[in-house]
């Protein structure tokens, strides 16, 4: 599939899902228990909903969906791999596949998936960290970098006299 042809369908997408009805169970409304429980399809014998009446709830329908060569796809258009190890990575490709870490993954272990992965050229949707804070934490890395280079070469220098 075309990159052009993807990003139409992506938009095609997302402009349905904004004119999608939120599917809410019947008579939820009604009911505090109902609240906060997914859709379930109607079974009753003279229910609006199940009839498809003007005054009934929206049912999910197939009409609703995305389509079918972008379903799935996170919304950069990548599709989305969960990872657990670097050895994950080796089948992969950077323009088809995104990754998702594992939150299971220590932060250790974490960071150097994180490293690994961008060096490889991949986009990784949850560093776990805003951007604010990948910023602030590169530059204290830069900080400390440099603080073991100078003294790197003071030890250096002394050894030489």
């Amino acid at each position: 599939m075309e990159l052009h042809e993807k990003k139409r369908l992506l938009r095609i997408r997302t402009e349905k899902r904004k004119r999608n009805p939120s599917f809410a169970r019947y008579e939820s409304w009604r009911y505090k228990k109902l609240k906060n429980s997914g859709w379930r399809k109607q079974r009753g014998i003279d229910n609006k909903t199940r009839r498809k009446m003007k005054m009934g709830v929206k049912s999910p329908e197939p009409g609703y969906r995305a389509p079918k060569k972008v379903r799935g796809l996170h919304p950069s258009g990548l599709e989305d791999i969960l990872i657990m190890h670097i050895k994950d990575l080796e089948n992969l490709t950077p323009e088809k596949h995104g990754i998702r870490i594992s939150t299971r993954l220590g932060a250790r272990k974490r960071i150097k998936v994180i490293e690994h992965a961008q060096d490889l050229g991949f986009k990784v949707f949850n560093t776990g960290y805003s951007k604010e804070k990948l910023f602030e934490e590169d530059e204290s890395i830069e900080e400390e970098e440099e603080k073991e280079e100078e003294k790197d070469s003071k030890k250096k220098s002394k050894g030489k006299k």
